[in-house]
């Protein structure tokens, strides 16, 4: 853990990774934004962590007891999504913080014992739920927040991608749990949406689809798509439309929260913006700090007109991580428990597409 040195500056953290992949460089370009010292990064065998070690210029170890060794304070672990209870568990084990890659778990009994285990280690735990972190997002937040929209009375969100539109396409996840695209990308989405609303979900209605049985000569075991309708503790409706197989749409997060007042509209691709809906029409609502809520503002790390995107949340995410293993109250930080509410939801939504759209509960 930091600690506070004479002069009373903080040392910098000490950060492990595993995981050497795409989510892997991510997480170490955060760590380093800020501040922190990265001191290993880990994947199965030496080799394959050499690499990323390698382009950040920090020692490669293999596997997590050589990485545990290093003595960090806390481990990202970045690994394929069903090694993440049996790594996290042993990182919560040595009463290390861990930052761990979503899906916490692929069952919410999984997400719940870790939960537990953290709980138990009295360690700063988290997920990256990182949309949280675009400033226009809390912007959003902020308006729901004080009520400037009015009462939230529908949600209209989706998640769209194409990476798997041919059936050429292949990928480890088609066989990686009952779930793909909405486990995937779909937990993004809910969470966003319940996070700004400052709502949850209470019911929901299910319809999925695999558009192919086999892709790369191996089977499919989940769904390319996902279609929801949801209901609120509040009484809010609302629909969630998440594809993966969306000609043309590569990242395309969008929500929109439609007021007693007005609405308000947030892209994930034009992340500089939102949209706020009146009668007289759609006003446009640039990213500057000085015309923002102090969240919004906390987070906008960088003047107007020179654009933030996804790595700039990511950052804002592990820095407020960071922070929290220092002491400092970060609102909005998702942690275990929003893994496992995350886990939770996706259950329900494969429970209800298997009876054919009936509605199912949805509880914490």
């Amino acid at each position: 853990m930091s600690a506070v040195t004479t002069n009373g500056t903080m040392t910098a953290l000490r950060v492990g990774i595993i995981g050497a992949g795409f989510m892997g460089e991510v997480h170490a370009r955060a760590a380093r934004a800020a501040g922190a010292d990265l001191v290993g990064i880990a994947s199965r065998t030496l080799a394959s962590a050499q690499e990323t070690a390698a382009a950040f210029s920090v020692p490669a170890v293999a596997g997590l007891d050589e990485l545990l060794a290093l003595k960090p304070d806390v481990v990202h672990v970045c690994t394929p999504n069903d090694t993440h209870p049996a790594i996290t568990a042993q990182v919560l084990a040595a009463g290390v913080a861990v930052v761990c890659e979503k899906p916490l778990a692929a069952t919410s009994a999984d997400a719940r014992a870790l939960v537990n285990a953290a709980a138990e280690a009295g360690v700063v735990n988290a997920v990256p739920f990182v949309y949280r972190f675009h400033p226009m997002v809390r912007e959003a937040r902020a308006l729901v927040q004080q009520g400037a929209i009015g009462a939230v009375l529908s949600v209209q969100a989706s998640y769209l991608q194409d990476w798997m539109l041919l059936q050429t396409d292949a990928n480890w996840r088609m066989s990686d749990g009952e779930s793909r695209a909405f486990a995937d990308i779909g937990s993004h989405l809910c969470d966003l949406v319940e996070f700004v609303a400052g709502d949850r979900i209470v019911r929901l209605s299910a319809r999925s689809r695999t558009v192919y049985a086999e892709r790369g000569g191996q089977p499919v075991h989940n769904e390319d798509i996902a279609a929801v309708l949801v209901e609120f503790a509040s009484g809010t409706i609302g629909t969630l439309l998440v594809s993966q197989m969306a000609a043309g749409r590569k990242n395309a997060l969008e929500f929109e929260l439609h007021g007693s007042e007005q609405s308000v509209r947030f892209e994930q691709e034009k992340p500089e913006q939102l949209a706020i809906g009146t009668r007289a029409g759609t006003l446009m609502r640039s990213r500057d700090a000085s015309q923002l809520t102090p969240d919004a503002a906390r987070l906008s790390v960088v003047p107007s007109g020179h654009p933030m995107g996804y790595q700039d949340a990511f950052n804002g995410f592990v820095r407020d991580t960071y922070n929290a293993m220092r002491g400092v109250d970060s609102d909005g930080l998702p942690t275990f428990v929003d893994g496992l509410r995350a886990a939770i939801v996706t259950e329900a939504v494969i429970a209800s597409a298997r009876q054919a759209g009936a509605w199912v509960a949805v509880e914490l």
